[in-house]
């Protein structure tokens, strides 16, 4: 049976593109070591430093040469090539899920959005430090072939592109898509991932996604969670407004924002167990309500009377109702949620005529209560694209469980490797 806090290291890591760091939240909860992170986002990284460096789930052993801020792949390769060098072979894993914006079905896909060639800086990176593991999420958009302005097909997808890469760096290369509902997640989010073993180190008896199908249960057990998929319900019940108090949050008594004033319920869940897992009555943050205007608010309430639970609306209906909006649909109680995206209006609540606060969407990825997200709540316009606010930084995490999960299953193949 595997422990959710292994007494053995399992290893040591660096994360790159970390974001806020769920997925060094995860291999932090499997064991491993971190050594440093790169993200580029202040607001990001601000989150990153304040849980897994400074906090609780801090893991990292810093080196004194890199300064504990945000800063991007390109000016670590330039500026630290030297400390880079040096650690070569003493670093076990590099992880990091490269921006994938570009590459998502569920934006606009763009064969020429510049985050989309990070993954060569990534390659960069590992031939510097040719650590003997390499852990890539990333969308399912990652694996499909893009096509041009004109509508020519590219010849290959880009993960293979990468793949081909890493394999004559010396790296036996694994892919497949892993459905995060599968691991704990209430939330209907596959993603393609990409595991690396060192050739020199490698036997013919690994198989990294049969060893992730093996370990699933005991996962599973450890947390107390059920095998079948959890409903977004049962994850967020708890933070409904109709069984809380609001208080003031920020701005004027008429204009500001409003929070849920949590008080845990006597009888927790499975789910609500596990992500509030010795926390008592305290508090998590994040539950600042969107304020809506009434207008909205009875559109809200028009779309879930039309809507069925988990799917968008069709054509129809959003010509019914007025909006232009790509995706928008409400959360099925019953069911693990639709992929969290960015745009906090994406996804309606199930029962009430709102958007989701930053912690139930932070619940939905998986996040415990006591994981504490800083900056601003969200931004707009061209922002977008250059600031990673606390929707945006949830929204683009890789969720705990799934980082964790494959953490449990990289440990147990490094004990293989041994």
């Amino acid at each position: 049976m595997l422990s959710e806090n292994p007494n053995k290291i399992a290893g040591t890591y660096i994360d790159l593109f970390s974001g806020c760091g769920g997925f060094s939240l995860g291999l932090g909860n499997a064991g491993w070591e971190g050594v440093f992170a790169v993200e580029k986002d202040s607001m990001a990284f601000e989150t990153f430093k304040h849980n897994l460096i400074d906090g609780k789930y801090g893991h990292f052993n810093w080196p004194e040469w890199l300064p504990k801020k945000e800063t991007t792949i390109q000016i670590l390769l330039k500026d630290h090539k030297e400390q880079l060098a040096e650690l070569k072979g003493k670093v076990d894993l590099i992880a990091g899920g490269p921006p994938c914006q570009g590459f998502s079905l569920a934006g606009r896909r763009n064969a020429k959005d510049p985050r989309n060639k990070l993954s060569n800086e990534y390659a960069k990176m590992v031939k510097i430090i040719s650590p003997k593991y390499l852990v890539l999420e990333n969308v399912r958009g990652f694996n499909a072939i893009f096509r041009d302005s004109e509508g020519n097909k590219a010849k290959k997808p880009y993960s293979m592109v990468l793949k081909g890469r890493l394999e004559r760096l010396g790296y036996k290369i694994f892919t497949n898509y892993v459905h995060s509902e599968d691991y704990g997640v209430p939330q209907k989010r596959t993603r393609f991932i990409m595991v690396g073993i060192r050739k020199d180190i490698y036997q013919k008896t690994i198989s990294p996604f049969e060893l992730l199908e093996s370990i699933r249960p005991d996962f599973l057990k450890n947390k107390k969670l059920p095998l079948t998929p959890i409903g977004v319900k049962m994850a967020i019940s708890d933070l409904e407004i109709t069984k809380s108090q609001l208080v003031h949050h920020s701005g004027s008594e008429k204009s500001g924002f409003k929070k849920i004033d949590y008080i845990p319920p006597t009888k927790l869940n499975a789910y609500q167990k596990a992500m509030r897992k010795g926390l008592s009555g305290s508090k998590p943050n994040g539950l600042r309500i969107a304020r809506h205007k009434a207008t909205t608010v009875e559109k809200f309430k028009y779309i879930q009377e039309i809507c069925r639970p988990g799917l968008g609306l069709t054509s129809e209906q959003k010509e019914l109702i007025g909006t232009k909006k790509q995706v928008i649909s409400v959360l099925d109680p019953d069911q693990p949620s639709r992929t969290l995206t960015t745009l906090p209006d994406d996804l309606l609540h199930y029962s009430e005529p709102r958007i989701l606060t930053v912690r139930e969407n932070a619940r939905i990825q998986s996040f415990p209560d006591d994981f504490n997200f800083q900056g601003k709540y969200t931004t707009g316009g061209m922002r977008r694209t250059q600031e990673c606010p606390r929707y945006t930084q949830v929204g683009n995490a890789v969720p705990p469980f799934l980082g964790e999960v494959l953490g449990q299953m990289l440990h147990k193949i490094n004990d293989m490797t041994e």
